[in-house]
């Protein structure tokens, strides 16, 4: 099995930002779009995909440096199969020329027989397994593929085309509630194997927006708004994730008054949308000399800060 440190050219103390920095400049290098006249270009980009599956996961990572798990992620073999680890303890040549424990000697097909049943009962053949039976053959390796998302396409579910490892493309559907770490799995798109085919997993990142902010289903819009607008009262256009709406906005309206959009929300696991939360904010010129000249003839009397105390 191939080590993903030596897959992703990594050293086995490298930090998560190494691996991370490693597997982007491989992926982008070996990505099946860029790479169409080479067929070993798939192969590699599905290693290295592989490798940075293992290695970007914590749990993960920390079983295969344990040698709980093999570079494909699956269980390392039992009893030390492979890698001459089975059968430890006070190990002394025995009269057979077995290294059992203590000084007897040990016959193989004694304890091939005890652990797996004798051959021909129901298993149909000498390693029957426990009570006859054979264990089903393994399915292929699954494949790992990352999605990144705009925060606009997650919020409206808009389909989404993904490149496999082996150069197909397939739109997808994200599912209601996505939002970064969401898995999807692709059924049988991983590798054949001797027991079927086994499957894609995507692992979808949902991108930062440069003036929307998610929490939980709703969107925060933080609405820029003039000292007019906010005192006499107006109809505004407001950007959403479907597009621009009309909002009247009531007259004598406060910096931070939060108006709410129904159904501008992120999609959710239990049906419907989440709102969107529009919050005014008044934005006031600077350096006005006819704004300055208006409020020297008129002063508030209200005493707002009463209720803090000062």
């Amino acid at each position: 099995m191939a080590d993903p440190y030596s897959t992703l050219n990594v050293a086995k103390s490298a930090s998560e930002a190494e691996i991370k920095s490693a597997y982007r400049k491989l992926a982008k290098e070996l990505h099946p779009d860029k790479n169409k006249d080479n067929p070993n270009a798939s192969e590699k980009f599905s290693d290295v995909t592989k490798a940075y599956d293992i290695l970007s996961d914590k749990t993960k990572r920390a079983q295969y440096d344990r040698g709980e798990i093999d570079g494909e992620g699956n269980p390392a073999m039992p009893f030390g199969y492979g890698g001459g680890g089975g059968f430890r303890g006070d190990q002394r040549t025995g009269p057979g020329g077995f290294s059992g424990f203590g000084n007897e000697s040990a016959d193989f097909g004694d304890i091939f027989e005890g652990l797996f049943g004798r051959g021909g009962g129901s298993g149909g053949g000498p390693f029957g397994g426990f009570g006859g039976r054979s264990s089903p053959p393994p399915k292929g390796a699954n494949v790992a593929y990352r999605l990144s998302v705009s925060f606009i396409d997650a919020a409206t579910q808009a389909p989404q085309r993904i490149a496999l490892a082996d150069g197909a493309t397939i739109d997808l559907k994200l599912p209601a509630g996505v939002e970064t770490g969401t898995q999807m799995r692709l059924a049988g798109k991983g590798q054949a194997g001797p027991g079927g085919t086994g499957d894609g997993i995507v692992t979808i990142t949902v991108k930062d927006h440069p003036f929307y902010v998610r929490e939980g289903a709703n969107i925060r819009l933080d609405l820029p708004v003039t000292l007019n607008e906010a005192v006499k009262g107006a109809k505004i256009k407001v950007p959403t994730v479907d597009g621009p709406v009309m909002l009247s906005i009531p007259a004598g309206s406060s910096s931070g008054k939060v108006m709410r959009l129904k159904g501008k929300g992120f999609s959710q696991k239990s049906g419907g949308r989440g709102d969107q939360l529009v919050r005014l904010m008044v934005d006031l010129p600077a350096d006005d000399e006819a704004l300055v000249k208006l409020l020297s003839e008129w002063n508030d009397p209200r005493d707002v800060r009463a209720d803090l105390g000062v």
